[in-house]
């Protein structure tokens, strides 16, 4: 670890302290992605950022004409944002959460090379004593265009070969009660055969920032998840 990569990553450009988001704050290339509520963003956001609703629309089948449609109509969205493929990208929700995190993960999805989550989400850039806003700016629509990497979605398909692989591990990262089938928010309730479980809330700090590479690898370690796993995460 070091000044510039305190927390240890290994690849650290990926998660961006509030400081370095200001330090880019009037750059024309960089857009700015507010993914929480659309109430909450009109009480308050991030200057230049612009709303974005990653759950607006949802796609259950992982064959490909359905998932290409839907990857179709998600870069369309983007566009209508006004967010480009050449844009420098940064998702944020009120810390780190599900909807910042999805936005990241389709980005990556899409070969998106310059995308990044806001450590700490809009709590973090408050406690930072850093300037916020009620006015949104007119938005001008972009064409998003995308290159897509099959490497970063499993299919059904994919996931049915990895139950049977000891060399991959599925990561449940739900709720307990989902986790534990009480709380369902699928279909049926339950998790897949052979998976393992650790909450996504488990690798956050209290104020809702990552924690450090060192704290996450152990978590990690102790349900075996370990670097020479494939890992897929649900």
């Amino acid at each position: 670890m070091n000044a510039d990569n305190p927390k240890g990553y290994e690849n650290p450009d990926l998660l961006w302290t509030p400081a370095q988001l200001n330090e880019r704050m009037g750059d024309p290339n960089l857009r700015i992605i507010d993914t929480r509520p659309g109430e909450r963003f009109a009480m308050g956001h991030i200057p230049g950022a612009r709303h974005f609703n990653v759950y607006a629309i949802n796609c259950d089948d992982s064959d490909e004409a359905p998932l290409m449609s839907f990857l179709r109509m998600w870069a369309f969205l983007l566009g209508n944002r006004g967010v480009s493929f050449e844009n420098t990208i940064v998702f944020y929700d009120d810390r780190v959460g599900n909807t910042c995190v999805r936005g990241f993960w389709f980005l990556e999805l899409f070969g998106h090379g310059d995308v990044h989550v806001l450590d700490g989400g809009y709590g973090g850039w408050e406690r930072a004593g850093l300037a916020t806003t009620r006015d949104s700016e007119p938005l001008k629509a972009a064409n998003f265009e995308f290159n897509l990497q099959r490497d970063r979605i499993a299919t059904y398909k994919d996931v049915l070969a990895a139950i049977e692989d000891d060399d991959h591990v599925l990561l449940d990262t739900r709720t307990e009660g989902e986790w534990l089938g009480t709380e369902a928010r699928a279909k049926r309730g339950g998790a897949l055969p052979g998976a393992v479980w650790q909450e996504w809330l488990a690798h956050l700090t209290p104020e809702g920032e990552m924690k450090p590479a060192s704290e996450l690898r152990a978590q990690f370690e102790a349900i075996g998840v370990t670097p020479e796993k494939e890992v897929t995460a649900y």
